[in-house]
């Protein structure tokens, strides 16, 4: 069965007229994605047999460049994975103090690994620097854990990593024997802002976690990527993390469609992102630079008195947002058109008048 792009997108418009700015995990499978999903050829995989999850595992190592690849249920479940496979018991990973596996996954690696974290100053385009690094790892010595992992982000709030200062960061790190792992949940926004193949930029990363229910619009997984004995560790970490799933091809079906059909289109919530600051921008009492907005995240401070009134107004106009400060996230995805755009700006403006 064949299927017309433009009716389903128009169709899929029609169906979801909220509008979600909270996050790209927010997205309505389409129409070709939830066809595919129906009839998708389904095994056990536990037992490695579901022909949809292998796949698109294997889709996924192409795609990055890497050996083999693991379906995971999530990012948080895809870099826990990661770093359990990685470090053992008394060992650090180095990464930025405002990177996901940080702040936003409730210190898996720590509550279930015992594993440190040593976080290094985040700059303001999400980076961190190779020297930071090296003076952040430990010596050899029994006082100290030993250090083991580097874990970089990409994107970082919506910012597109230098890939000169990656290739810097990973090459301090294995100098000194690390390995090094990427938290890629929007890498191919990265990838399509730089117009690069993805398996580039994480060339000399020996583990990387994909995100397929972000940007891409399926709605759920991640795939972890790296080498056959890396995968093989990861997937034992799996198993202990109550992550293996049965007909999961079902699932990945999904995620197969968005890798076939929704890479490209990343560049329709960058320039939506754009255009959203641009007229944000002409509200007198809201804070906003469209030069800062590289892929599809828009950073917009109100005044702190609005913060408690503009949810409760929001919601009350089918709108949905985070406000948990005078700054405020709007993430631009497949579900947001220019109608849903000016709409949004159009509330914006009559509140703040």
């Amino acid at each position: 069965m064949s299927y017309n792009i433009s009716q389903e997108k128009n169709s899929h418009k029609e169906k979801n007229q909220v509008v979600d700015f909270r996050s790209d995990t927010v997205t309505q499978p389409t129409d070709g994605m939830r066809a595919a999903m129906a009839n998708s050829k389904v095994g056990d995989d536990v037992y490695g047999d579901d022909p949809t999850v292998n796949e698109l595992q294997e889709k996924v190592a192409n795609l990055l460049g890497k050996e083999a690849g693991l379906f995971v249920t999530s990012g948080t479940q895809s870099n826990l994975c990661s770093m359990l496979a990685h470090c053992q018991r008394g060992e650090e990973i180095i990464t930025g103090d405002k990177y996901h596996i940080y702040i936003d996954e409730a210190g898996g690696a720590s509550v279930l690994g015992s594993i440190m974290m040593a976080p290094i100053k985040t700059l303001y385009d999400g980076s961190i620097k190779a020297d930071e690094i090296e003076k952040t790892i430990k010596p050899d010595d029994p006082h100290c854990p030993i250090s083991r992992l580097l874990s970089l982000e990409n994107t970082v709030g919506g910012k597109v990593q230098n890939q000169k200062n990656i290739n810097e960061c990973v090459s301090r790190a294995k100098q000194f024997g690390l390995s090094t792992h990427m938290d890629g949940a929007r890498l191919m926004n990265a990838a399509l802002k730089l117009g690069v193949p993805a398996k580039i930029i994480v060339e000399k990363i020996d583990s990387v976690s994909l995100c397929i229910s972000k940007g891409l619009g399926a709605p759920a997984g991640s795939i972890l990527a790296g080498s056959k004995d890396f995968i093989r560790k990861a997937y034992r970490v799996r198993k202990i993390v109550g992550g293996g799933m049965r007909q999961a091809g079902i699932l990945a079906s999904a995620g197969i469609y968005a890798l076939d059909n929704n890479v490209h289109r990343l560049d329709n919530d960058h320039q939506n992102a754009i255009l959203l600051a641009k007229k944000l921008n002409k509200i007198d009492k809201i804070s906003v630079n469209p030069e800062h907005v590289e892929t599809n995240m828009v950073f917009i401070k109100i005044p702190i008195e609005a913060k408690d009134k503009i949810q409760k107004y929001c919601h009350d106009n089918e709108i949905l947002i985070n406000v948990e400060s005078e700054t405020i996230r709007l993430v631009t995805h497949l579900d947001i058109s220019i109608e849903k755009i000016d709409f949004f700006v159009e509330k914006f403006r009559s509140f703040f008048s």
